[in-house]
């Protein structure tokens, strides 16, 4: 069975996210842990594990990830910024721990520069520190990157030799986002495509690596290096895409969860998720 679901908004508190995936009629939950701008954001209370606890246990066969901060970057040469990244991290995989969320999805970072080569050595000395630091057993998923400016993780290539060179190679996994994956150049659009861009993944990082999707159309096209999700068949993607990886066995059951643009009334949540299902064979 495909598990479906969203990236929810934990406003009024992390709990409160089970209700509004249930909701929409999703199976799989993404959530942020703290806000994603802040850089010191409080400890999670006893009364928050509690509650998230409580609320998991009504759904126990619910996957669940969770979504670091956008602010981190293990991969700068800046070393203040550095130094406050690997403590935001710690701090994720320690709140993730305190949660039992077992999976955490983040961005490689950007290199600012210096090159691809010099940002992949940078990230995974600092992700391997953060490791090292934090008393945590979360494994970390690697999301690939639609290229843009100097950001890493565009590229299988770069993923895979993050997880060859990390000293903890055995945590890490990696979190498809097909917007991303078509605007960096990976064409999924139809059976023979799709088939060719698992098959180059399965051989640079191997295909069991993969164990999470965000799903989204794009609003730009094939190997624009522009990240701007759409909703599912209305972009450059095509609902043929979302066919091919929908139905295909190797992922019958990876959470999917959509990244795509809301509402208030998450109405665009249920619609998208309705679309996915017709697609199922």
């Amino acid at each position: 069975m495909v598990l479906l679901g969203a990236h929810e908004s934990v406003a009024g508190g992390i709990h409160l996210a089970f209700d509004r995936i249930v909701a929409v009629g999703g199976d799989a939950l993404q959530v942020f842990t703290r806000n994603q701008r802040q850089w010191n954001p409080a400890i999670v209370t006893e009364e928050e594990q509690q509650l998230f606890g409580a609320a998991w246990k009504l759904h126990p066969d619910m996957p669940i990830a969770s979504h670091a901060s956008y602010l981190i970057n293990l991969a700068s040469a800046k070393p203040e910024l550095v130094q406050k990244s690997i403590t935001a991290f710690v701090d994720e995989l320690q709140r993730c721990e305190m949660l039992n969320i077992p999976l955490v999805v983040m961005h490689p970072g950007s290199h600012g520069g210096a090159g691809v080569e010099a940002g992949i050595s940078r990230f995974v000395k600092n992700l391997d520190e953060a490791f090292s630091q934090a008393d945590s057993r979360v494994t970390l998923l690697l999301e690939n990157t639609a290229g843009q400016g100097t950001g890493l993780g565009s590229q299988f290539e770069e993923l895979a030799a993050i997880i060859e060179e990390s000293q903890y190679s055995d945590r890490l996994g990696v979190c498809i986002d097909t917007c991303h994956a078509f605007a960096a150049g990976y064409d999924i659009r139809t059976k023979k495509t799709y088939q060719a861009t698992m098959e180059e993944f399965d051989r640079v990082v191997g295909i069991n690596r993969i164990r999470f999707f965000h799903l989204n159309d794009s609003k730009k096209g094939l190997g624009s290096r522009v990240d701007r999700h759409e909703h599912i068949g209305k972009g450059e993607i095509g609902l043929e895409a979302f066919r091919n990886l929908l139905n295909d066995s190797r992922f019958a059951n990876h959470p999917m969860t959509l990244e795509t643009p809301k509402g208030k009334n998450l109405q665009e949540d249920r619609d998208n998720l309705a679309v996915l299902r017709s697609l199922l064979r």
